[in-house]
Order: structure tokens, then C-alpha cells, then sequence
């Protein structure tokens, strides 16, 4: 296939183009209506297909580059893929190619006259990247673009006619040059990267057509039998033309043709989605009449009337937790008012907590060091009941009440002593009760 010939074989390909073209007419249509849900899966959608191809293979790329031969050939290609849709945007292909590469040397001086390479095959793994699978314009798209990259492993046997007409065979029906290191065998075999791009074509729900171009650079300076002196790796690319078919239950959409944003837009739209939006709302609109119930208070007395035991409080008068009034505090007593501060402090028996009968004289006591300062000496005593041991224990915890008390009130701790004397200096007998309560007693004394 000379120059003439792939110029024939691009028009082809222009006019079937042309004709599929006419697919994008439905780029606005509705997409078809599925169960699929954002976040579903890949489960919920076609991602296998297989795929055939053909078309010309060129040992030249469109980048340019140096070449071993001033002419080259179209000849046919052709292969299989198979590929595993990852997501919207991204998928792996299994991709195989076989056909033959063909070139000449013309109006130059050259001691090779043309080459015809065997393609036994060439086998890769790509990365396919669909451009524009979301489409925030379209609902669902009938044509789509896509580059691709990846590596593979090919096998190959050149074929040289040189000047003088003889013929060197790599695939080992000739012996090969005597300086090379294939003599005897049936291919080469070597790595090669493919890179390409191309343009598909939604034909039916099954079926794809795809346009595309692949350049692929080989790892070796051999794939035309000659090593040339100075020039780069071999290139070689293939334009094609192919049919896929998806794979998988018909009841599913394809993943590659899949818009996203249209499967968002319906999932926001489905009538059950709305139905809990709106039972939602009632019952936020439920809670916020419940929090302005709970907060009302008709009769002004901070406390809410779902908890006010006694609606209807006048206005300022002192409420406790339930709303109703505090009663009112008794009035004071004459005889605290005579309070001096170093009256005798009493306690039950056994106990080192502080009665509230002594907070008076506490309070007193606390004033008067706080405003005059000086120092005191809290002593501790217990009656005769028990160990001496355990009341003079229980003795020193009561004088240690005392100063708590004192220091919690804003006296400075360096103002009180405290001392426990156990049984000691009792004020009235021990053998009475009415005794023994005189004695569980703490007495204050100015230093």
C-alpha cells in the first residue's frame, strides 16, 4: 500500500466519520431512566467490553523523527481489546495488533533498497482517559474523545533487500548479518510504548464505533532489520477504525457513557427523596414549636410554664425551681446580733461537720479578722467516748473545720491555728450526756 492508497483510506475514514457524525444529534436527549445511585458502585453499571479493529500501520509517527528509509508504506492492520471500565473517566485495555511494515529507500544511495517487517503481534496493557465524561452541558453524550498510554511486548521478524539484491531474513529462513545477534531466529521480541488518542461513537446501548491513532515506540534500533548509525529507536503507528460491544445485562447502563451529574440531578429529583425532605422538615418545624413551648413563661418568673407549679407569680416575687414563692426569711435574731465572733462552736457526736446554728458565730469571727486582722488559735476537743487516740484525731478534724470555713470566707490561712486536744480541759463531766455534749466543742482564742 503506497502514499496514493493510505490518501484513499483517510477519505474512507473522513465519510464514515462524516456519517456517524450525525449521532450527536441526541447529545441533548433525556438519559435512560436506571436505578443508579451516586454512590452505588460500579455493580450497578456495564463495565466489561470487547472490542475488534483494523487499519493501517505505518513505521512512522506524526511527531516526526528520523527514519531509516525515505519511503514508506501503508499496510493493513488489525486486532482485538478488551476492556474494564474503573470509572466515568479512566478504564484498562487489553489491546493486540498484528499486520506487517513495509519502506524503501528511493533516489538516495543506500546500501539497503527497502524492508518488509511481520508484525507476529504486539500486545500491551493502556490506560484509556474518556475526555469530558462529566458533561455539565448534556445529559447523556453520543460521541466522546479519549487518550491512552501504557506498554507492551511485541514479536517481530524483518525482512532486508539490499542493494545487490540479495535478501536477509530475520525470522531465520536466511542467516542474518554477521555482526547481529539473531541469526536463527523466528522473531525479535522487544518492549514498546503506545500513546494515542482517538474519538468514539455511542451507535447503539451495545455498540461503539471508535476512531483512533496510536504511536508506539519500540525499544530497539531493529524493527526495520538495519541499524542505523546516529538515528533514534524505531517508531511505527496505527490509525484504525474498530466496533466494541459492552458486555453485561441490558438492564444496566454502560459506566463509559454514564454522566455523573445527570445521575446526581436525578437522584436530588426522585419523588421518595422528597417525601423524606418533607417529613424531615415537619419534624424540625415539630421541634422548634416544642423549644418556643418550652421556653414561654406568661407569668415572668424564669421559670417555663410546662414547669411552673404555680402559674400566675406576681411580678419580682422570688420563685424557687418549681415557680412557686420562697418563703420569706425569718427575721434576725436579736441575740446574733450580739455575736462576738469566739463563742464556743458545738458539734454531734462523732462528727466533724460544722452546724449551721454556728455559721453566725463563723461568719462574725471571719469578719473581724478580715477587717482587724491578727492571728487565732482554733483548739479542738471531743468527749471521753472511744480511744484517746481516735478524739485526738476527731479533734484536730474539727478545729480543721473551723479554719476551712474561716479561709473559704477570705481570711488568710496564715491567720488561723489549729490544735486538736483530744479528751483534754473537759468544761463539763464526762459521765452525762448533757456533759459530753458541752465537750465535743471547738473554742477560738486571739493569739
Amino acid at each position: 500500500m503506497n502514499y496514493s492508497t493510505l490518501k484513499k483510506s483517510v477519505a474512507l475514514s473522513l465519510v464514515a466519520l462524516t456519517g456517524v457524525a450525525s449521532l450527536a444529534v441526541a447529545q441533548d436527549a433525556p438519559a435512560t431512566t436506571s436505578a443508579t445511585k451516586v454512590f452505588g458502585g460500579r455493580g450497578q453499571y456495564r463495565t466489561w467490553s470487547i472490542g475488534v479493529h483494523g487499519g493501517v500501520l505505518m513505521p512512522v509517527v506524526a511527531i516526526g523523527g528520523s527514519n531509516d528509509f525515505n519511503k514508506w508504506d501503508a499496510n493493513l492492520g488489525y486486532g482485538l481489546n478488551i476492556r474494564k471500565q474503573l470509572g466515568h473517566s479512566f478504564g484498562l485495555e487489553l489491546n493486540g495488533t498484528r499486520g506487517k511494515l513495509s519502506g524503501t529507500n528511493e533516489g538516495i544511495t543506500s546500501s539497503v533498497k527497502d524492508f518488509e517487517t511481520e508484525l507476529q503481534y504486539a500486545v500491551d496493557l493502556r490506560g484509556v482517559v474518556n475526555v469530558g465524561s462529566i458533561d455539565f452541558l448534556r445529559r447523556e453524550n453520543s460521541v466522546g474523545f479519549f487518550l491512552t498510554a501504557g506498554a507492551g511486548y511485541m514479536a517481530y521478524a524483518p525482512k532486508v533487500t539490499l542493494s545487490n539484491g540479495s535478501v536477509i531474513d530475520w525470522k531465520g529462513k536466511a542467516t542474518g548479518p554477521a555482526d547481529d545477534k539473531h541469526d536463527a531466529k523466528d522473531y525479535v521480541k522487544g518492549f514498546y510504548i503506545p500513546v494515542g488518542a482517538g474519538v468514539k461513537f455511542k451507535v447503539s446501548e451495545r455498540v461503539n464505533f471508535n476512531l483512533g491513532y496510536t504511536m508506539n515506540f519500540v525499544d530497539a534500533d531493529n524493527l526495520d532489520g538495519v541499524y542505523a548509525k546516529g538515528t533514534t529507536k524505531d517508531k511505527f503507528s496505527y490509525g484504525y477504525a474498530g466496533l466494541e460491544f459492552s458486555l453485561g445485562s441490558s438492564a444496566k447502563p454502560s459506566l463509559e457513557w454514564t454522566n455523573p451529574l445527570a445521575t446526581m440531578y436525578d437522584e436530588l429529583k426522585d419523588p421518595t427523596l422528597r417525601q423524606e425532605v418533607e417529613a424531615l422538615k415537619n419534624r424540625v418545624s415539630a421541634v422548634e414549636k416544642s423549644v418556643e413551648d418550652l421556653k414561654k413563661d406568661t407569668d415572668g418568673d424564669g421559670v417555663a410554664d410546662q414547669f411552673d407549679k404555680c402559674p400566675g407569680t406576681p411580678a419580682g416575687t422570688a420563685v424557687d425551681g418549681s415557680g412557686c414563692p420562697l418563703p420569706k426569711p425569718a427575721p434576725v435574731d436579736s441575740v446574733s446580733s450580739n455575736v462576738t465572733g469566739f463563742e464556743k462552736i458545738g458539734f454531734d457526736f462523732n462528727s466533724s461537720v460544722l452546724k449551721t446554728e454556728s455559721y453566725p458565730t463563723l461568719d462574725k469571727l471571719s469578719s473581724v479578722l478580715r477587717e482587724n486582722g491578727g492571728k487565732v488559735t482554733v483548739n479542738g476537743y471531743a468527749s471521753s467516748e472511744g480511744t484517746a487516740a481516735y478524739n485526738l484525731k476527731l479533734s484536730k478534724d474539727r478545729a480543721n473545720s473551723v479554719k476551712t470555713y474561716l479561709v473559704n470566707s477570705g481570711v488568710n490561712a496564715s491567720q488561723v491555728a489549729t490544735k486538736g486536744n483530744g479528751e483534754a480541759n473537759p468544761i463539763a463531766s464526762n459521765d452525762t450526756e448533757e456533759g459530753r455534749i458541752q465537750n465535743r466543742r471547738v473554742e477560738t482564742a486571739r493569739n
